[in-house]
């Protein structure tokens, strides 16, 4: 069952009992990678670490390798 089917048989049964709705689906997915990104430079700068983006590094290592030619 997909997330779209389980969410259209709870909004079905929140309907049938009187009480709200769920949330769709993904709809907090960003303030959570948020909160993940915010907690990770609270610990960097907790460790005396620079408090830069906690993927910044691994991205831009990604970005700029030599390619195959």
């Amino acid at each position: 069952m997909t997330a779209i089917e389980q969410y259209l048989i709870d909004t079905y049964r929140a309907a049938q009992h009187g009480t709200p709705p769920p949330p769709p689906p993904g709809r907090d997915d960003l303030a959570t990678l948020r909160s993940l990104r915010t907690e990770a430079q609270f610990t960097a700068v907790l460790d005396g670490r620079p408090a830069t983006h906690p993927w910044l590094h691994a991205l831009t290592r990604h970005l700029h390798r030599p390619r195959a030619c």
